[in-house]
């Protein structure tokens, strides 16, 4: 029996051409996002963020933002708008995603209608929900108008983190617990709900993330409400004595993104290994 020999590896200039090119593309995607990102970082604890050239260093932006209270107000409610919209995601997509699994007919199509918002640009839903609300029935727009707005934007990724989960779930564990006596609730409580609940934690930390963030639909449905992002935006627009401040506000908020964002991958798929 001959011995396997191993191939020996490849240089960079043997790849073929479109492999090099897909590579190349995939490095500079990167770059486009994350340069700018590591820019914020490194001008928020320079002196003179506005001069666009890093240094000297300071954190005299993080300790100014104690004497700045003018942001703890749209901060608190982007985050009670969020921490709603999460609560009513989660119950809405688990309902939804242990619906879907067990459907014979019409599987798709259901699927299909609460997906398709992803597919609608933010700024035609903002539309449509204002003259939805404030044309067609003369509401006042506001702080519900944001969590409805912010609800349609933040369930379908939701549900998408349910069903990551609910589709891997074999239903012949219920099926097992009813022919030994189990009841719908206790079936749910014991056997189903700690199977799903990383994904259902997980969805939640979607749209907590994506309520927080959103402006594109926030700017047609707030009223006279400001919300954290509307906040810097305008901050940012207005090129006001406080800009230096948004660096390190949005740094902040940029580390705590990331590690819930870490957090729900790390449900969805680390723990599940």
């Amino acid at each position: 029996m001959t011995e396997m020999r191993e191939k020996p590896k490849r240089t960079w200039s043997e790849h073929p051409a479109w492999m090099r090119l897909g590579v190349a593309s995939g490095i500079a995607a990167l770059l486009i996002i994350y340069l700018p990102l590591l820019w914020l970082v490194v001008m928020s604890v320079s002196a003179e963020p506005l001069s666009g050239f890093p240094g000297p260093y300071t954190l005299r932006w993080y300790e100014a933002l104690s004497g700045n209270g003018n942001w703890l107000a749209p901060l608190g409610l982007s985050l009670g708008i969020a921490a709603l919209v999460a609560v009513v995601c989660m119950l809405t997509a688990a309902l939804v995603g242990r619906a879907i699994p067990r459907l014979l007919r019409g599987r798709n199509v259901l699927l299909a209608s609460t997906l398709l918002p992803l597919m609608v640009p933010g700024v035609v839903v903002g539309t449509a929900l204002f003259l939805y609300f404030r044309v067609l029935f003369g509401l006042k727009l506001g702080f519900w108008s944001l969590v409805i707005g912010h609800f349609v934007w933040s369930f379908p990724f939701t549900l998408l983190a349910v069903l990551v989960v609910s589709l891997r779930f074999d239903t012949r564990l219920l099926d097992v617990a009813a022919d030994l006596g189990a009841g719908r609730l206790r079936r749910f409580v014991d056997i189903e709900f700690p199977l799903l609940r990383d994904g259902i934690v997980a969805g939640g930390l979607f749209a907590f993330l994506l309520s927080f963030n959103e402006i594109a639909r926030s700017v047609f449905l707030r009223g006279r409400e400001e919300t954290l992002p509307i906040y810097l935006w305008q901050q940012a627009a207005s090129h006001s004595s406080s800009v230096p401040l948004i660096y390190a506000l949005n740094v902040i908020i940029l580390a705590a993104s990331t590690a819930l964002v870490g957090v729900a991958f790390w449900l969805l798929f680390a723990r599940r290994k």
